[in-house]
C-alpha cells in the first residue's frame, strides 16, 4: 500500500526544497544591498557576494563592501515564486531567455559561496571562457573549478558564471590544480 499525502500533511523537508533553484535576479544600478535587504524581510533566499575594497576619498581612504557580481542578486526560489521577487523594489527581471528566467548550475553558486567562506582574497575579474580548465585538489578550495592566472605575481583561480558573464578571481597562497578533460 502506498502512502499518499493530503492537503493538510506538510511535505517532508526534503520534498519542499526540491522544485526549488538557484536564478540570478538582474538590479537597477547600485540597488544589489538595497534587494538583499527586502529579499530578507519577505523570507526569500538571497546571495549577494561582496568583497572589500579600498577607495581613496579627498581627505581619507575608505574602505568599501562591493557586489562581486554588480548589478546582480542570486535568489533560490521555485520558479512559481517568480512574481515575489519582480516585486521587490529595485528588481528589474530575473535572467534568462525569453520570458523564462534560466536556473544557475548549483556548482556556480557552491563556487561563490566556498569562496566568500575562506581566508582568500575574491575580486571582480572580467569575464573570460577561454582557457585551460583545471580543478582545485587540496587546501580550503578544494573541488573549486576554473581558470588559473598569473596577477601581480600571485596564482589566481578565475571563477566564471557563464548564465550572466562575469567572473570572479580567489586568490589562494598554494593552489594545488588537476586539468580537466
Amino acid at each position: 500500500m502506498q502512502a499518499q499525502l493530503s492537503l493538510r500533511d506538510p511535505l517532508p523537508a526534503h520534498d519542499i526544497d526540491k522544485g526549488t533553484h538557484w536564478y540570478a535576479a538582474y538590479t537597477c544600478p547600485n540597488h544589489e544591498k538595497k534587494v538583499a535587504e527586502q529579499l530578507d524581510r519577505r523570507s526569500i533566499e538571497q546571495l549577494l557576494p561582496l568583497y572589500h575594497a579600498i577607495r581613496q576619498w579627498k581627505d581619507r581612504k575608505v574602505r568599501l563592501a562591493r557586489p562581486l557580481f554588480p548589478g546582480y542578486v542570486f535568489v533560490r526560489i521555485a520558479l512559481q515564486q517568480q512574481l515575489r521577487v519582480l516585486e521587490v523594489p529595485g528588481v528589474a527581471r530575473l535572467v534568462g531567455f525569453g520570458n523564462q528566467p534560466a536556473r544557475l548550475p548549483d556548482e556556480d553558486i557552491r563556487s561563490i559561496q566556498c569562496c566568500m567562506t575562506g581566508e582568500a582574497r575574491v575580486e571582480p575579474y572580467a569575464y573570460t571562457s577561454v582557457g585551460r580548465r583545471v580543478r582545485v585538489k587540496s587546501g580550503p578550495l578544494c573541488g573549486l573549478t576554473g581558470v588559473v592566472v598569473r596577477l601581480k605575481n600571485r596564482t589566481r583561480l578565475v571563477l566564471s558564471i557563464d548564465l550572466i558573464r562575469s567572473s570572479a578571481t580567489v586568490e589562494a597562497e598554494q593552489i594545488d590544480v588537476e586539468p580537466l578533460d
